[in-house]
C-alpha cells in the first residue's frame, strides 16, 4: 500500500522533480520523482494522551519530545553500531510534571487569600463567575478538574547545555515555565523556574513594566487582579540561535561568551525575552531580562525572525494573534556582537479576520534570482498556511504575501518546516499531511504541494501532531485511533509513529555532501543508511564507489568516520542474532510462554523501555572483539553463499574486520596528529602536561608501512624540543612504567590495564571517566589544573562516531 500513496498523488498534482546527487537516483528522477511515504518501526506507545498545542517536536540532537497529561516524554534516537535489528534504536526518559499547582505571584500571599474569597462570593455574577471559571486565577479546579499535563515544549540550539546539547524548555497547563536539561543519560534536571523567577522580578517593581507607568491600581479592584495575571501567564516561548557576547574580564581583557536568547509571550502581548550564558547551569546562568509590549491583543504564537543581510545580523520576533494578525516586533539586543534591528514593527498581515494563527515557522533561505539571502515565513492560520517573503535590498526591506488555500478541508492541528530545503509539511486532524515545497519566482515565490495519507502507512488513524526530523529524513506523528465500520474507537491508545520522507539514496547523497560533516548531527540520515545495510546485508555499490572518491580527493575525517559506519554496520548484518536472549527462561522447559516463543516479536516491555533491546546483542561485543566468529557466522550462511558451506562466510567477516581495524587506525593516527599539533604549540620544553608524548610519537613510528611527511616533520620538532626528557606515565597500583604499545589500553608489567583517554592519549586512572553516546570508546574528566587547551581537547567529539561524551 505504500507505493499506492504516490499513484494516489500522482492523480491529484503534476509529478515533483527533486534534484538528487547520486547517480543511481537520477534516473528515477528523470520518470518524475514522488515522496513515498513508508511506516518505520518501532511505533512508540504513550501512557498518556497528547495535551497542548503542537505536542510534539524534534531537537537538532535529534530527541523528540511529546507533551502529555502528566510528562513530557523524551524519545532519543540513536544510530546504534552495536546492534544488528533493524528497528530504529530509541531510548526513552520523561520529564514530569511538577506535583504542586502554580500560583502566579500577584502580591503578598495573605492579600491574594483575601481578595480570591471576596471575588468567589461576590453578589456579581460578571465578577464570581469569571473568577470561579479562570484556570489561571484557579489551576488546581476546586469545583473543576485540576489542570494536569504540558502546553507547550520548545527546544534549544545545539550547544547549550553542560555537555554541549539541547536544553528543554517546558510550559505547563497551569503556567509554569521551567528549562531542563538531560545530563547523565537517565534522568531529567530542573535548572530553572523563569515563572517563579519572572513573578518576583514583577513583585520588586510593583507591577509597573516602566518607570513612567501610572500607579498601578489595588489588588482588591477585579480589573487590577486580572491584569496582574494575564502579564504573567505564558503562551508560548521560543529559543533564539546561539549568538556572541562580550565579557570584559579583571584586567579589562574582552573574551567572547556565547549566549542564547529565550522569548516568552505573555496572554496581554507583552514578551519577555531572557539571555542565557553558555553553558546554561541555572540561576547564575541568567544575565538579563527585558520585557517588550508587542501590542497585539490575544496573543497565540510567537517566532524568531533571524535574518543575515552583508554579514549583519538582524533579529526580530514574529507575534501571531487569535484574531489574525501577524507582525515582527523589533528586537534590542544590547552586548550581542554584530546584530542590528529594525526600527519599528513590520506588519505582515493586518486584517482582524478571526482566523487564529496557529503555528509559525520561520526558514532562511537563498533567493536564486535575486542571489540573497531571504526569510520565508509561514504561519498556519484555520486550514489556509499563510506564507510570506522578506528580502533586504537596495530599496529597504521587501514583502511579498499571500495564502495557500484547499490543501485542507479541516483546520491544521500541526505545522513543522525541514529547515535544509525550506520544505514545510502540515496536518489536519483526519489523517492528511501536506507537503509544501516553495519554488522561487523572479519576484517572490510559489508552493508545488502533494498529500501524503497517513491512512495509506497505518491504516484509518486521527492525527495529533507531527514533527520533521532535522535532516529531513522521517516525520513523527501522534496518531491514536480512527473511526471504524462508521464509529468513534471506545479507547484511545496515543502512539507516535515514525515514517521515511526521503530513499535511501538521498540520504546517502546528502552525507556525501553534507556541509556539517559530523555523523552524529544526522542521525536520522545515517539511520535510513543503516536500515538498508540491514535489509540487503551489502553495501551499495555507487555509495561505495562515491565514498572512495570523496576519500582520495578531500583530506576530511568524516569520510573515513562515515567509511567506519558502513564497515561496522555491514558487520552486524552479517552476524547471527544470539539464539538464546540472555535474561528469558531457557526454552529446554515444555511450559513454553507464548511470548517467548520466537518469531513472536518484541514484546511491549521492548517497546517501552528503549534500551533493552540492545542488552541482549551487547553480548556480541563491540564490532565483534573477542566474537568466535564460527559461532555469529551460521546464520547468514545460508542467505549468502549456498556454495561451501562455513567458509567463505567466516573469511568475509575477517575481512571486514580487517578493514574496521584499518579504518579505525587511520582515524586514530588523524586524531594523534592533531594532539601532538597542539603539544607542540602549547608546551615551551613539552613538560609533562598530561599527553603521553613521547608514547604517541613512538607509536605514530613503530609502524614501518605507515609514511606520513607531516607526522615525521611534526615528530622531529617535539623531540627536538623534548630533548632526551620522556615523562612517562605510571601506574598507580605499583608505581610501574605504562609502556604505550595500544591505543585503547595501557598494561603495565604487573599485568594493571587501564583504558586510554581516545581524546589526549592518557591512560584513565581514575574510577570516573566518561563515555560517549555510542559506547565507542571513553575519555577523562578535565582537572582544574589542566590547561586550557587541554580542556579544548577534552571537549571534543569521539574520534570514530563524532557523538558527544558524557
Amino acid at each position: 500500500g505504500n507505493m499506492a500513496a504516490a499513484a494516489a498523488a500522482g492523480r491529484e498534482e503534476p509529478p515533483l522533480v527533486l534534484e538528487v546527487v547520486a547517480e543511481e537516483a537520477a534516473a528515477a528522477a528523470s520518470a518524475g520523482f514522488r515522496l513515498t511515504a513508508v511506516r518505520r518501526e518501532p511505533a512508540v506507545r504513550l501512557q498518556h494522551g497528547a495535551s497542548g498545542l503542537e505536542p510534539l517536536a524534534w531537537s537538532e540532537d535529534h530527541r523528540v519530545s511529546v507533551s502529555t497529561a502528566r510528562s513530557i516524554a523524551v524519545l532519543e534516537q540513536l544510530s546504534d553500531v552495536h546492534s544488528g535489528g533493524q528497528d530504529m534504536v530509541i531510548h526513552r526518559t520523561a520529564v514530569p510534571a511538577p506535583g504542586a499547582a502554580c500560583m502566579l505571584k500577584v502580591g503578598p500571599k495573605k492579600e491574594v487569600a483575601e481578595c480570591k474569597e471576596k471575588f468567589a462570593s461576590s453578589v456579581d455574577p460578571t465578577v464570581s463567575q469569571t473568577f470561579m471559571l479562570d484556570r489561571v486565577f484557579n489551576p488546581e479546579g476546586k469545583s473543576l478538574t485540576p489542570m494536569r499535563g504540558f502546553k507547550y515544549s520548545s527546544w534549544s540550539p545545539l550547544g547549550c547545555d553542560a555537555n554541549g546539547r539541547c536544553l528543554l524548555a517546558a510550559l505547563t497547563m497551569d503556567n509554569r515555565l521551567t528549562i531542563h536539561a538531560n545530563l547523565n543519560r537517565l534522568q531529567w534536571v530542573q535548572l530553572v523556574d523563569l515563572t517563579e523567577l519572572y513573578g518576583e522580578r514583577l513583585f520588586e517593581a510593583s507591577y509597573k513594566l516602566c518607570k513612567a507607568d501610572t500607579p498601578c491600581g489595588e489588588l482588591r479592584d477585579f480589573p487590577e487582579f486580572q491584569r496582574r495575571h494575564s502579564m504573567q501567564a505564558p503562551v508560548r516561548m521560543e529559543w533564539s540561535g546561539i549568538c556572541t557576547t562580550q565579557q570584559v574580564k579583571h584586567n579589562n581583557e574582552c573574551r567572547d561568551v556565547g549566549s542564547v536568547l529565550l522569548a516568552v509571550l505573555f496572554e496581554n502581548g507583552n514578551i519577555a525575552v531572557w539571555q542565557f550564558q553558555l553553558p546554561f547551569l541555572g540561576k547564575e546562568s541568567i544575565t538579563s531580562c527585558n520585557t517588550i509590549e508587542s501590542g497585539i491583543s490575544s496573543p497565540s504564537v510567537l517566532s524568531w525572525w533571524e535574518y543575515e543581510h552583508n554579514n549583519r545580523k538582524m533579529s526580530g520576533l514574529i507575534v501571531g494573534s487569535a484574531y489574525g494578525p501577524v507582525k515582527i516586533i523589533p528586537v534590542n539586543l544590547k552586548a550581542v556582537k554584530g546584530y542590528f534591528t529594525l526600527r519599528q514593527p513590520v506588519i505582515l498581515w493586518q486584517e482582524m479576520d478571526q482566523l487564529p494563527v496557529h503555528s509559525i515557522k520561520c526558514i532562511p533561505l537563498y533567493h536564486p534570482y535575486q542571489k540573497c539571502s531571504c526569510s520565508l515565513v509561514v504561519a498556519a492560520r484555520g486550514p489556509y498556511v499563510f506564507w510570506c517573503l522578506l528580502l533586504i535590498s537596495k530599496a529597504g526591506l521587501n514583502v511579498h504575501n499571500s495564502h495557500v488555500t484547499g490543501l485542507h478541508s479541516l483546520p491544521i492541528v500541526s505545522m513543522t518546516a525541514d529547515k535544509q530545503n525550506g520544505t514545510v509539511y502540515t496536518c489536519s486532524s483526519d489523517g492528511k499531511v501536506r507537503q509544501l515545497i516553495p519554488i522561487f519566482t523572479d519576484v517572490a515565490l510559489k508552493f508545488e504541494h502533494q498529500l501524503i495519507k497517513l491512512s495509506e502507512v497505518f491504516g484509518c488513524v486521527r492525527t495529533h501532531g507531527i514533527a520533521v526530523s532535522p535532516c529531513g529524513a522521517y516525520l513523527a506523528v501522534i496518531t491514536t485511533e480512527g473511526m471504524a465500520n462508521g464509529l468513534h474507537p471506545v479507547n484511545k491508545n496515543y502512539q507516535v509513529q515514525f515514517v521515511t520522507l526521503k530513499t535511501f539514496e538521498e540520504a546517502a547523497a546528502q552525507l556525501l555532501e553534507s556541509s556539517v560533516q559530523n555523523l552524529f548531527r544526522q542521525v536520522d540520515l545515517t539511520d535510513l543508511v543503516r536500515w538498508k545495510i540491514l535489509k540487503d546485508k551489502h553495501i551499495p555499490q555507487f555509495l561505495q564507489e562515491a565514498l572512495d572518491k570523496k576519500i582520495e580527493s578531500c583530506g576530511s575525517t568524516y569520510f573515513w568516520r562515515f567509511k567506519l559506519f558502513l564497515l561496522r554496520i555491514l558487520y552486524q548484518s552479517m552476524q547471527k542474532a544470539p539464539a538464546e536472549v540472555t535474561w528469558r527462561p531457557s526454552h529446554e522447559d515444555a511450559k513454553i510462554l507464548i511470548s517467548d516463543s520466537p518469531g513472536m516479536g518484541s514484546t511491549e516491555d521492548d517497546q517501552e523501555e528503549g534500551t533493552s533491546k540492545q542488552a541482549s546483542k551487547q553480548s556480541l561485543g563491540d564490532t565483534g572483539k573477542g566474537v568466535d566468529i564460527d559461532d555469529t557466522a551460521e546464520d547468514s550462511l545460508h542467505q549468502s553463499s549456498d556454495t561451501g558451506g562455513r567458509e567463505p562466510m567466516v573469511e568475509k567477516l575477517l575481512e571486514i574486520q580487517a578493514q574496521i581495524e584499518a579504518v579505525e587506525m587511520h582515524l586514530t593516527r588523524e586524531h594523534m596528529k592533531r594532539v601532538l599539533g597542539e603539544v607542540y604549540l602549547h608546551t615551551w620544553i613539552t613538560e609533562n602536561t598530561s599527553i603521553p608524548t613521547r608514547g604517541v610519537c613512538d607509536f605514530l613510528m613503530s609502524d614501518d608501512g605507515y609514511d606520513d611527511r607531516t607526522a615525521r616533520v611534526l615528530i622531529g620538532h617535539i623531540l627536538k624540543k623534548m630533548n632526551k626528557q620522556t615523562f612517562p606515565e605510571h601506574c598507580s597500583l605499583c608505581k610501574e612504567i605504562l609502556p604505550f604499545t595500544d591505543r585503547k589500553q595501557a598494561v603495565c608489567s604487573n599485568g594493571h590495564i587501564w583504558l586510554r583517554c581516545f581524546l589526549t592519549y592518557q591512560s584513565c586512572q581514575s574510577l570516573v571517566y566518561r563515555r560517549c553516546l555510542l559506547h565507542d570508546s571513553i575519555a577523562r574528566h578535565p582537572t582544574p589544573e589542566d590547561p586550557e587547551w587541554i580542556k579544548r581537547l577534552l571537549q571534543g567529539p569521539c574520534t570514530f562516531c563524532d557523538s558527544p561524551v558524557f
